[in-house]
């Protein structure tokens, strides 16, 4: 089962648990509109509690749109944290992104789903995308983009490089990655933390512990992409982005970009945007109402 516990918390609001396929659990947080007809299976930035998104939430089902909040396995609701003796890689953070689909599916099957997340969590976004054909209706990437060293401005780029050499190191060290005192995720698996570095020095998706090729499943991949990306945003380049978004070859893409002045006072980067995403929540809504989606699956089969 997908999930088995279902608890109200308020109208509109409920979270369900969700169970993957090796015995990790995590709470999925929803966010149900009476008159939703889309909804976006949001996956937060690497590090980050689904819980953070609340506003996020709050705006998207001002606008009628339904929010299912996934939760990073090793954090948050989570009954795992990293450590020597507990590991996983990006196999089964996939794994956990489909498990949380199921179950956003399960609990509101009228709603259309979309897929979407903030930082490493469009890239996991664009993943499920490419695979998840039938029952992912389109893709929105916010703040997001492909960590490729090369795609950095500068000598930021050799630093970024020695980064994706130092930060598997610590971690086959320390038996996880500390994250919260380096200032970057949080306390990270070793082997996630392996195979984003073979992202970062590659550019690609040609990690041995994925199933398939996750590069030609994006190129082949149609339907509706928005891309939103923060001019101040120095986690994620231009470069970057915009690699990322185009290896969605076949994709038909709209790409938004955001400056402080569509913000009230706060800049156009990274996070910031995370505590006044009404500008965000803007370009995904006018963008929901005037994009053509194609039909999906009312649920999608799990696998054992």
């Amino acid at each position: 089962m997908a999930n088995t516990v279902s608890d109200s918390i308020s109208d509109g609001q409920r979270v369900e648990r969700v169970h993957s396929a090796d015995g990790a659990e995590a709470d999925l947080l929803l966010t149900l509109p009476a008159d939703a007809r889309d909804g976006l299976l949001w996956i937060p930035a690497l590090g980050v509690p689904a819980r953070h998104y609340q506003i996020f939430a709050d705006e998207l089902a001002a606008r009628g749109i339904a929010l299912a909040r996934h939760e990073w396995r090793g954090i948050g609701s989570s009954s795992l944290r990293a450590s020597r003796g507990n590991d996983w890689c990006y196999r089964e953070l996939l794994g956990d992104v489909e498990k949380s689909l199921a179950a956003a599916q399960a609990a509101a099957p009228h709603v259309r789903w979309l897929v979407g997340g903030h930082s490493l969590g469009s890239q996991f976004a664009a993943m499920a995308f490419a695979l998840h054909r039938d029952a992912i209706a389109g893709l929105v990437v916010i703040a997001g983009g492909m960590p490729y060293w090369k795609n950095f401005p500068g000598i930021n780029a050799f630093g970024i490089r020695a980064l994706f050499a130092l930060a598997p190191a610590i971690a086959r060290w320390r038996g996880y990655f500390p994250g919260r005192r380096f200032g970057f995720g949080g306390n990270e698996a070793r082997a996630v933390m392996r195979d984003w570095a073979v992202t970062g020095r590659s550019g690609s998706y040609s990690i041995p512990t994925l199933d398939g090729d996750i590069d030609s499943a994006l190129a082949g991949r149609q339907g509706p992409v928005l891309g939103v990306w923060l001019d101040e945003d120095w986690f994620t380049p231009r470069a970057s982005f915009d690699h990322l978004v185009a290896k969605l070859a076949r994709a038909d893409i709209t790409v938004r970009q955001l400056t402080q002045t569509d913000f009230d006072g706060i800049a156009a980067d990274h996070f910031g945007w995370i505590k006044q995403p009404k500008p965000v929540v803007d370009r995904i809504a006018d963008w929901i109402e005037s994009t053509a989606f194609e039909s999906t699956k009312p649920a999608m089969k799990e696998n054992p």
